[in-house]
């Protein structure tokens, strides 16, 4: 099997690359569309700022590349920074336009709880996954190796926030706040955590990826 895995300069390639190789994936890191056209499934992870990320995606002509393996049922994953840029939009640091593959936007996380106690942002810490959208368990979705509960690596300012509750696969808590954790529509997965830097429980998520 071959992942082809999306560099527009805001990603952490390393990692990302040793989670398929461990289940001998082959990986294609590349800035050209049409690799992003032939590929059977692709990642798009990232670090850093939303509009960093669609100027860099754009800059190497990537975005309309991406929107047509979406639309024809091409496996994408959106690592951090990659699942909020499939959502519509950010307000990070002003409104911008994301590629719009997951009804949605994205929005800062409230510096303070629910109590209005002052909270840490950026949220980094290991949480638990929740089933999300309605859901009691996590089968039938891409997610379906999981057990609720199961805790994964997590470390981000902004939250998604899906305009269809169905496409909520999973939640995590922080402040008293649900947050969406895991988001999909069509072929298209968005996961806010790391699953390549969340061990054990990560691999599960990557592996049904590949299946």
């Amino acid at each position: 099997m071959k992942v082809t895995v999306i560099d527009y300069g805001l990603s952490n390639l390393l990692s990302v690359r040793h989670a398929f190789a461990h289940f001998g994936a082959e990986t294609l890191l590349t800035s050209d569309p049409a690799d992003v056209l032939a590929a059977e499934k692709l990642v798009l992870p990232g670090v850093g700022a939303f509009k960093d990320g669609m100027d860099g995606l754009a800059r190497l002509g990537l975005i309309e590349p991406i929107r047509q393996k979406a639309a024809a049922g091409t496996p994408l994953l959106g690592i951090c920074l990659g699942m909020q840029m499939l959502f519509d939009e950010s307000e990070e640091f002003g409104l911008h336009k994301g590629l719009g593959l997951i009804p949605g936007r994205v929005v800062k996380i409230p510096d303070t709880d629910v109590d209005g106690h002052p909270q840490k942002v950026p949220h980094i810490s290991w949480d638990p996954l929740y089933p999300g959208g309605g859901r009691t368990d996590f089968s039938s979705t891409a997610l379906a190796a999981l057990k609720p509960g199961e805790e994964c690596y997590f470390i981000h300012s902004y939250e998604a926030k899906p305009v269809h509750d169905e496409d909520r696969l999973a939640d995590t808590v922080y402040g008293g706040r649900e947050i969406c954790a895991a988001a999909s529509h069509g072929s298209v997965l968005g996961c806010q955590f790391h699953p390549e830097k969340s061990g054990a429980v990560g691999l599960k998520i990557i592996e049904e990826f590949l299946k």
